[in-house]
């Protein structure tokens, strides 16, 4: 891969090639992100619903009976 870019100026190799590369696979690049940033948002949204379930859950039903920990 060197050799492909020894004779080149630094702005091809650092400037014109990435510049190309977004041009050519920026809708794949943007449709990873988009993907990859939906599935984390969800699986933190996933997190936060089930820890407030079990607060709920905690909070409402566990007060008349401290021995519902040791069911577990």
């Amino acid at each position: 891969m060197r050799q492909i870019f020894a004779g080149m100026p630094w702005w091809v190799k650092w400037v014109a090639v990435p510049l190309l590369a977004i041009f050519v696979f920026g809708g794949v690049i943007t449709s990873i992100l988009g993907a990859l940033i939906s599935f984390v948002f969800k699986a933190l949204l996933f997190v936060a619903l089930v820890g407030g379930l079990i607060f709920a859950v905690k909070k409402f039903s566990g007060s008349g009976s401290k021995s519902s920990s040791s069911d577990w």
